[in-house]
């Protein structure tokens, strides 16, 4: 093994300080100008990133802090130590997940400079509030009560994510849609985006193609008995024009998927709605970090 290769900090310490670096340009010092001042923004936030990307507590996070001087340099933290319980309540803030999207945004605007990747895929997955797997619920009869949807735009390529949005709801996967186009279009301008049927709208192609110049490849649903697809854009969408255009490529985003729940988990600890959607936003913004 080389002197480079010795010297490289592990990798937990590398997402540290890359999530202080990416946080501190969307977040003022303090959120307030009568706190104490003992925390930034930013720490606390870096402080989440490092829950969501070890998967555990928030007591948890605290004592790998107090065990490890070097996370706590990396952090700007002397003795003292944020309690958990600041961490839950910074959670709880709604600009989190605001947050988050700016930070992946800005994760893909990087990944777009060095790489300039063609093609995106975009799509959606539901990460469940409960610890139990999925068998064991079928078995038992037991409804999902608490649910978050996530849908990401990937770069195929790298599989780093561009754009991201979250919801407690269930959600159509246009709406979504227009919300992850409505995010990439400031940073990146691919040459094709990928996504499979629920995406299939006229006006998702017509911001794709005429509003952001990119060519949208949607598998389409067909919805008259003549077999015919109203719409320019969406009667194009042959078998022969998909295969043309490599639609194969939009299980790019089934595999990013796949990579963060294998990762960071596909179930959420969290119980309170907003927090849900925190940690949910911070597992995709973990995981690219990570990466």
């Amino acid at each position: 093994m080389s002197r480079a290769q010795n010297n490289k900090p592990p990798l937990i310490e590398r997402v540290t300080e890359l999530a202080m670096r990416l946080s501190g340009r969307h977040l003022a010092e303090y959120g307030a100008t009568t706190s104490r001042h003992d925390f930034t923004q930013r720490q606390l936030m870096t402080c989440l990133i490092l829950r969501t990307y070890l998967r555990t507590t928030y007591r948890g996070v605290v004592d790998l802090l107090a065990s490890s001087a070097s996370l706590r340099e990396c952090l700007g933290l002397a003795d003292k130590l944020p309690h958990y319980t600041t961490l839950q309540k910074f959670s709880a803030r709604s600009q989190v997940v605001a947050i988050a999207q700016k930070l992946v945004g800005q994760i893909g605007q990087a990944a777009a400079a060095q790489a300039r990747p063609k093609h995106v895929a975009m799509d959606g997955t539901g990460l469940a509030g409960a610890s139990s797997s999925e068998y064991f619920r079928q078995r038992s009869g037991r409804p999902i009560r608490r649910w978050v949807k996530v849908s990401v735009m990937i770069f195929c390529s790298n599989l780093l994510p561009a754009a991201l949005v979250v919801d407690s709801k269930p959600t159509n996967d246009c709406r979504h849609g227009h919300e992850l186009i409505t995010q990439a279009q400031s940073i990146i301008r691919p040459k094709r985006l990928y996504a499979d049927a629920g995406y299939d709208a006229e006006p998702i192609h017509q911001r794709c193609r005429q509003e952001w110049g990119v060519e949208s490849v949607i598998q389409p649903v067909q919805r008259r008995a003549d077999g015919r697809r109203g719409g320019r854009w969406r009667a194009r969408m042959t078998p022969e024009y998909l295969e043309n255009a490599q639609f194969g490529r939009r299980w790019s985003v089934e595999s990013f998927f796949s990579a963060v729940k294998r990762t960071m988990g596909s179930s959420l600890s969290a119980r309170r709605p907003d927090q849900m959607l925190a940690e949910a936003a911070l597992k995709v913004v973990a995981y690219a970090l990570r990466r």
